[in-house]
């Protein structure tokens, strides 16, 4: 796989409060209903990352010690509809700058249909203290 391929699934943060990108942010990507198991039976799937300074999160790597699959090679092997959810540590974000968040963390689930699989998925949220919202990005 080149470099500078996206991965099938990225996601954009913007503070809404500074109008900027919403950088260092930890994020975890869940494959909630996987098909095939994980080594030791631990499911779901789970892949860290991190905001760039651009507020993206442009590559996945497995959250286990135990799971050296990429998210690349699991979408390949994965077959039907797949549920997943992208969730942001937003405390840890506000926190750093002394602000009490109300969503200490936002989850964001969505399916990708095996027709999709094609297709890039980019989720954006545009985030507050006190709010969010979401979408499908291109």
């Amino acid at each position: 796989m080149s470099t500078d391929k996206k991965p099938p699934i990225t996601c954009h943060v913007l503070d809404t409060t500074i109008g900027r990108p919403g950088a260092s942010i930890p994020v975890f990507l869940t494959l909630i209903n996987p098909t095939t198991p994980i080594p030791g039976g631990r499911e779901p799937r789970t892949f860290s990352g991190t905001t760039n300074s651009d507020g993206r999160v442009t590559s996945w790597k497995p959250a286990s010690i135990y799971d050296d699959e990429t998210l690349e090679e699991k979408w390949q092997h994965e077959k039907g509809d797949k549920a997943y959810s992208l969730t942001f540590n937003t405390e840890a974000y506000f926190g750093q700058r002394g602000v009490k968040t109300f969503f200490p963390e936002v989850t964001v689930r969505f399916v990708v249909r095996e027709e999709q699989k094609g297709e890039h998925f980019h989720v954006p949220v545009l985030l507050g203290p006190f709010g969010y919202t979401t979408y499908r990005g291109s």
